[in-house]
């Protein structure tokens, strides 16, 4: 006589250890998004001691914002962010490929690793600050260059739009570069020697291994380091803040999207505030959905454009 065995399912214990997360992520993050797209549509602020709303309006907030310098600072964000950006993964890609080429022989590999993480692990505030104090008109910068006859009269690099806006990209660069690289360092890595090996074989230089193969198969995590770049950009905050005081100086060219949107909390005006994180979260999902095509292959050895030729 067969006996039945019990099947046991241990699909419950897989609910059960993630419900946590989905428990905090309910409480902590989706709760204060609906309410914050619910803000978006009410007249809700104070006036000094009287509290106005929340007074159902609609679009207006989101009309009010197009109507005022929000797409200035939108261009102040984005410039801002260029100018960190583009050198952090230039050089990053340039590290991350020399390091992870084990024919160079570097010596004190793990030494520089370390060395160029550290200012990843340095608070924002605190960066901002040191900058601060480094260049401002009576700072160290200034007295090197007037003590070697560099310069007669200090210069005022928080008073013009070149200096802050190259301090800021300067300070973003230094402090996400390292974890780029690290990054893209780990990527080059897992790619298979042989590759480069048959590639050296069929007779390609340095650059045409660097673009033929590694840029391709590393796209993926390409993909990841730009969409979190963008979304780092967009709430770009602590660093200009500190460096101009939250003013935006000079002439609020500095301003960024969050420090409008700061401005707006500190005024406890919460429906535009609701509404200007509306735009944010709009624009951060549409530029990572364009990114991620642009840099997404599902045809990365080309058999399916390879398949398409055959046809015709």
């Amino acid at each position: 006589m067969k006996t039945k065995r019990k099947s046991i399912s241990y699909a419950k214990w897989g609910y059960i250890f993630i419900l946590p997360f989905f428990v905090s992520f309910f409480i902590f993050s989706f709760i204060p998004l609906a309410d914050t797209i619910r803000y978006s549509f009410f007249e809700y602020y104070r006036s000094g001691i009287k509290e106005i709303g929340p007074n159902f309006v609609g679009m207006e907030n989101y009309k009010s914002l197009l109507q005022s310098d929000m797409l200035r600072y939108a261009g102040n964000t984005l410039i801002l962010w260029l100018i960190g950006f583009i050198p952090q993964i230039g050089i990053a890609l340039l590290l991350a490929a020399w390091f992870a080429d084990s024919r160079l022989k570097i010596h004190g590999e793990q030494f520089f690793k370390v060395v160029i993480y550290l200012p990843n692990l340095i608070m924002a505030s605190a960066f901002a600050m040191l900058f601060f104090t480094l260049f401002s008109t009576n700072g160290p910068i200034n007295g090197i260059l007037m003590s070697m006859g560099l310069l007669k009269q200090p210069i005022d690099f928080m008073g013009s739009v070149f200096g802050t806006r190259s301090l800021v990209g300067l300070m973003n660069f230094l402090m996400w570069f390292g974890n780029t690289t690290i990054m893209l360092m780990a990527a080059i890595m897992g790619i298979s020697v042989d590759i480069f090996e048959a590639a050296e074989l069929d007779g390609c230089n340095s650059l045409q291994k660097f673009y033929f193969i590694t840029l391709p198969m590393i796209r993926p995590i390409l993909a990841y380091t730009l969409i979190n770049s963008i979304i780092g950009g967009l709430q770009m905050f602590d660093v200009p803040q500190i460096l101009t005081n939250g003013q935006g100086s000079p002439d609020r060219t500095s301003m960024t999207l969050i420090m409008f949107l700061n401005s707006h909390l500190k005024s406890r005006n919460y429906g535009m505030a609701g509404a200007l994180s509306v735009y944010l979260f709009i624009v951060s999902g549409i530029l990572c959905f364009f990114v991620y095509r642009m840099t997404n292959n599902n045809d990365p050895y080309g058999s399916k454009a390879a398949a398409k030729k055959a046809k015709k």
